[in-house]
């Protein structure tokens, strides 16, 4: 089947998201078993406790190893207070959401639509840790020999799509502010992961593409006539999350407590350490050359870490209202995506330019 075999066109979105968590990938997670905790139960409106065992543990995802290999060059592994029996290398957001649905993963690192979508397929999560981004990291990719210029351009055009994760948020934010309307064009759904193929095979007009993938693209399909659309849009928001049953454990809350800190941490030590960084990640585990690395540094964004969410919580409520025009979800309360017992946490324990 085609990477780009879509349902058909009258298909209702909200109930073939609905579907797609009953698929496969959630079956094959469910072999997984839950880490073994088992700490007295914690109210959703009891006082977040700071104290816990020390053979707490928790599953943190680190995809493709960047969480963990920051901690170690930062020196905040050794800060780590529980146990990490695995980091699975899991980051797009269907993946995580179905892997906290089967109990395989404690904490995720995603953008702000993943929530929306895992409450909407009902599985219950919240938002313990916030990172701004106020400068894009996205750009939206031409297929090779296209002759598109500006986003008023995507009118027409088959657009790769991803409901569940921020590039979708991206796309859907770009065409309204361009006055392009969801009917005019053909919204393909896709993984982020197929977003290459699609585009290199000509099956798709505009990806999106992170910053990190633009380089490499543009070395390969310039001379074939793809381009990069820059925008001024952003995405807002990275999130760290976990489901609501393992907040409910008064240990492994504790220790997501303590952790939320040293994530925080281990993101300014590589923004403030970009030459290590680019060596040691990019060009030794992704493969870029050191131009292609120091390019993708360039592009990086200085963390921001507020104080209050209240942002935060704005900026998801106009994802939900995008996501609802365009009939992926029903619009609720973006409030009830964050655990605000966690809010102060990371702004009390950087230094105060990364608040804002």
């Amino acid at each position: 089947m085609s990477v780009l075999a879509r349902p058909p066109a009258t298909f209702d979105r909200r109930l073939f998201l609905r579907g797609l968590v009953g698929g496969t990938v959630a079956l094959g997670l469910a072999a997984c078993s839950a880490t073994a905790n088992s700490g007295p139960v914690l109210a959703s409106d009891a006082t977040l406790p700071t104290e816990f065992p020390p053979d707490t543990a928790l599953k943190i995802a680190a995809y493709q190893g960047s969480l963990t290999l920051a901690l170690e060059l930062s020196g905040l592994k050794n800060e780590l207070r529980f146990q990490v029996p695995e980091w699975p290398n899991i980051g797009a957001g269907p993946d995580v959401i179905n892997a906290f649905r089967a109990n395989s993963l404690d904490i995720g690192n995603n953008a702000g639509l993943p929530p929306i979508q895992a409450e909407y397929q009902g599985v219950e999560t919240k938002i313990v840790g916030v990172q701004l981004t106020r400068t894009p990291n996205y750009a939206f990719a031409t297929k090779p020999g296209s002759d598109i210029e500006t986003v008023a351009d995507f009118k027409g055009k088959q657009l790769a799509f991803s409901q569940g994760q921020a590039q979708g948020t991206v796309l859907l934010r770009a065409l309204e502010e361009a006055g392009v309307d969801q009917s005019d064009v053909t919204l393909t759904n896709l993984t982020s992961n197929q977003f290459l193929t699609a585009l290199q095979s000509g099956q798709v007009d505009i990806a999106v593409l992170s910053n990190a993938q633009v380089p490499k693209y543009l070395e390969q399909y310039r001379a074939d006539g793809a381009k990069i659309i820059e925008t001024d849009v952003v995405d807002l928001l990275s999130v760290l999350w976990a489901p609501s049953a393992v907040l409910e454990d008064a240990d492994q809350a504790a220790a997501i407590g303590s952790f939320v800190s040293l994530w925080a941490r281990a993101n300014i030590w590589t923004w403030e350490n970009p030459d290590v960084w680019a060596q040691k990640f990019y060009v030794d585990t992704q493969n870029l050359s050191l131009t292609d690395a120091q390019g993708v540094i360039a592009l990086a964004n200085r963390p921001i870490y507020p104080p209050t969410w209240d942002e935060a919580i704005a900026w998801e409520q106009k994802n939900i209202e995008l996501l609802s025009a365009a009939g992926f979800v029903d619009e609720f309360d973006a409030e009830k995506l964050f655990d605000r017992r966690f809010e102060h946490i990371v702004a009390d324990a950087i230094p105060t330019e990364y608040r804002s």
